[in-house]
Formats: structure tokens, C-alpha cells, sequence
């Protein structure tokens, strides 16, 4: 009996594709380079010219400006979330997740504020795309606190259904402040603001949130 097998995909093609997600990444790569040396209001000349190429093969490899950017909104998605959840992981008492997590935010966004105003402005938005990709960056990081928040409150045998609105509003508060921050041309060190910042959105979450039994024997 003959058994009909899918032909096999050409090597070539296997190839050039593999190629073509590396040539993606390198002008991603090179985007945020140019992002750093130019800053948020960078051109394509300036991006082909950190890439090594041409404003024509940045075309070949992305439809246009916008899917460019939404490229590089991935990439920094990708790694503010990550140091998010190794900032937070292993860490005990849900104030210092807040603290931990308020600092890594605010670093991350100093270390490079030009990157930010780049993801944050939309400069390279020219068409409307499915998804605006700075909200759906803050609802990854509102879905991360969330998580957070929804922990604890299981540990202490509460409901969590009111974790995503209260996970999603201290990402709102702080991100509202750093744009702030960095418009005003950071007026505070950034230690100075996450104080500020976590005191603020931890009195409202410590009287909604069990206490520890170490708080409970303090205030007995």
C-alpha cells in the first residue's frame, strides 16, 4: 500500500527564510542603535545607514514604517516584561514586588529615554495597525501585576477578580508619572520618584491587601 507524505519544504526556501528573520532582527537591532545615537525623531536614512544598507532593503525586509516600529515596540515589550517578572520573582512580601517593580520600570525607561519617547510618541505610525502598540504594552505589564496582585491575595484565601483593576491602575498611575518624569527632564532622581511612587500606590493596595502576620503583631 502507497503512503502519500507532504512533499518536503525546499531547503533554499527553509534557508532564505531563516535569513530573512535574521536580516529582520539586525535592522531592528540597528533601529535602536539609531534610535540611541539620533534620538526619537530618527529617519530612515539614519536607520539604513546604521543598518549598513539602504532605506530600499529596509523595505524588502518590512512593508513600511509602521511595521518597523511595531518591530521594535515587540522587541522592547519583550524585554521590559522580562526583567519585570526577574525583578519580581522569588520576592516575598507584595511591597517589595511593588518596589521591585516600580524600579525596574524607572530603570529601564532611564536607561534609555530616547528608545522610550520612541515607543511612546508614535512617530513611525503612518497607517493605522491592528493593535496600538503602546497600549498593548501596557497591558502586558498590567496583566504582569495583575498576576502579582492575584497571587497574594490567594495566598490569603481572598477573591482576586479585583487584581486586574487594581494591577492595571498602579501600572497607569506610574507610567502617567515617568512620562512626567521624563518630560520635565527628570527634576528628581529616579530613587527619589519610585519612593514616591510606591508609598503612594501602596497606601491604597495595604488596606486592601491581607496582612502579613509580622504587620499584624505591630500594630497590635
Amino acid at each position: 500500500m502507497n503512503t502519500e507524505t507532504a512533499p518536503r519544504r525546499d531547503r533554499r526556501s527553509s534557508r532564505w527564510d531563516e535569513h530573512r528573520r535574521a536580516r529582520r532582527e539586525q535592522i531592528v537591532d540597528a533601529t535602536v542603535a539609531a534610535v540611541g545615537r539620533c534620538g526619537a525623531g530618527v529617519g530612515m536614512e539614519e536607520i539604513a545607514a546604521e543598518a549598513g544598507t539602504s532605506k530600499t532593503v529596509v523595505y524588502r525586509h518590512f512593508a513600511d514604517r509602521s511595521e518597523l516600529y511595531v518591530a521594535v515596540c515587540a522587541r522592547v515589550a519583550g524585554q521590559l516584561t522580562g526583567r519585570l517578572r526577574a525583578a519580581t520573582r522569588g520576592t516575598g512580601h507584595p511591597r517589595e514586588v511593588l518596589t521591585a517593580a516600580v524600579e525596574t520600570y524607572l530603570a529601564f525607561i532611564e536607561a534609555d529615554p530616547e528608545l522610550y519617547r520612541f515607543v511612546v510618541a508614535h512617530p513611525f505610525l503612518d497607517r493605522p495597525v491592528d493593535a496600538d502598540p503602546v497600549s498593548t504594552l501596557s497591558d502586558l505589564v498590567g496583566d504582569q501585576a495583575a498576576t502579582l496582585v492575584a497571587a497574594a491575595l490567594r495566598q490569603a484565601g481572598r477573591d482576586p477578580a479585583a487584581a486586574a483593576p487594581w494591577g492595571h491602575g498602579v501600572v497607569g498611575m506610574v507610567r502617567s508619572a515617568a512620562d512626567w518624569w521624563l518630560r520635565a527632564d527628570r527634576p528628581m532622581p529616579r530613587a527619589d520618584l519610585a519612593t514616591h511612587l510606591t508609598d503612594l500606590a501602596w497606601a491604597g493596595l495595604s488596606g486592601l491587601l491581607p496582612r502579613t502576620p509580622s504587620e499584624t503583631e505591630e500594630t497590635s
